[in-house]
């Protein structure tokens, strides 16, 4: 079996926000401040962090506080050093997370996004307004759950599962804060996110998956690709981020020479934190992207500046997340699949149908880079209710 060699090149991806990695966090959270630029994986549910940090000298957690009032505000408007003082305690955190953490462009946007609204809500809807870490208080943070779920004038309502993800990253960074000294108290512990109800993996019939990636023509390099990168994200059941991540030196040799050379064709992904996996390339993959590397790429590669990426633009860079979509969706409208299908769409395909085949849940997980099988369970429950169907639709005695 031949496969590609460990090459060293993480790349960041999705951690654990809430909690500082061990050694501490002020040296590096000094550091430059990574790129930021999110979307999860439908059934992964970002971490609630309800557990507590341990305070200096004491074994028991969070140091017990009334977290119901302010500390020692200073100023009329609990603000300490300004305005700024808050934003400048955001970024710090957003900092530690893309160097100590390792979190991907798209989540530190998304993170920034999020502190940003917190700290605007703070500063425009507190009274005196508050500008400050230790400032917050638990019912500020309740204030603007509340906010997030009812709208305001800018921002419309958020469904239980967006505020759910924007409270952790608020709960996070003041759990952040109260490790760096930035305040004494974790005002937002107490602020359980909402529970979101159980949202299945949306996934498509074999069929339409064939009639979805036939589809795509095979005249010109940008159908080449588009088709060689539609197989490659059914195959793999790569999320988009790791597909358009892709370098050739990600796929083995027997991948690179068409399926000529011995061995089971592999490709080398990097999932979140950087965590890099070997995944199979099915036959039918490993043609597509065989075409698309001898017939394709070369006429794209020569109008851009010689880049490693496996899929290429019409200027010869690495495509964008949008040029991967828009590639999906050209696709689904040819075969007449409407709005259902999107690159994630493909990748839940890849997990039901696996199982569907027979294929053992703890392999499943490991294909689509979960943490835990926790997480891959969500598309047993996929099975069990196509089951459900075709036991109402077939039995005698169901209805």
């Amino acid at each position: 079996m031949s496969a590609p060699a460990p090459s060293g090149r993480g790349r960041p991806g999705a951690a654990d926000p809430g909690r500082p990695a061990a050694g501490g966090a002020s040296a590096a959270a000094r550091a430059p401040e990574g790129s930021g630029a999110v979307a999860g994986d439908a059934g992964e549910q970002v971490p609630a962090g309800t557990g507590r940090p341990a305070a200096a000298g004491s074994g028991t957690g969070t140091p017990a506080a009334d977290t119901s009032r302010p500390e020692a505000p200073g100023t009329p408007g609990a603000g300490g050093d300004g305005p700024e003082e808050l934003a400048r305690a955001a970024e710090r955190y957003l900092q530690h997370l893309a160097v100590e953490r390792g979190l991907s462009a798209n989540t530190l946007a998304a993170y920034r996004r999020d502190l940003r609204r917190y700290a605007e809500h703070l500063r425009a809807r507190t009274d005196p307004p508050v500008t400050a870490p230790r400032a917050v208080t638990t019912g500020h943070v309740r204030a603007f759950l509340r906010a997030l779920h009812e709208g305001t004038a800018e921002h419309p309502p958020l469904s239980t599962r967006s505020a759910a993800r924007v409270l952790v990253a608020v709960r996070g960074a003041h759990r952040f804060w109260v490790l760096e000294g930035l305040t004494r108290t974790d005002p937002a512990a107490a602020v359980a996110p909402p529970t979101p109800g159980m949202r299945l993996p949306k996934a498509v019939r074999v069929d339409e998956v064939e009639a979805l990636l036939a589809a795509t023509g095979t005249q010109t390099p940008q159908q080449l690709r588009d088709r060689a990168l539609l197989e490659v994200l059914y195959s793999t059941g790569a999320r988009i981020s790791e597909a358009i991540a892709l370098d050739v030196d990600d796929l083995s040799r027997a991948v690179r020479r068409g399926g000529e050379e011995s061995g089971l064709p592999f490709v080398r992904l990097f999932g979140k934190g950087g965590k890099e996996r070997m995944v199979p390339l099915g036959s039918w993959a490993v043609r597509a992207v065989d075409d698309w590397l001898v017939r394709g790429r070369p006429a794209l590669a020569a109008r851009g500046r010689g880049t490693p990426a496996l899929f290429l633009n019409a200027r010869g860079g690495r495509i964008s997340r949008q040029t991967a979509w828009t590639a999906v969706k050209d696709a689904a409208e040819r075969a007449g699949l409407g709005e259902r299908i999107t690159p994630h769409t493909l990748r839940h395909s890849f997990a039901t149908h696996l199982l569907e085949g027979g294929a053992d849940l703890r392999v499943v997980q490991e294909l689509l880079g979960h943490a835990s099988v926790g997480t891959t369970q969500v598309y047993t429950l996929v099975t069990v209710e196509s089951l459900r169907e075709v036991y109402a639709a077939a039995h005698p005695r169901a209805r």
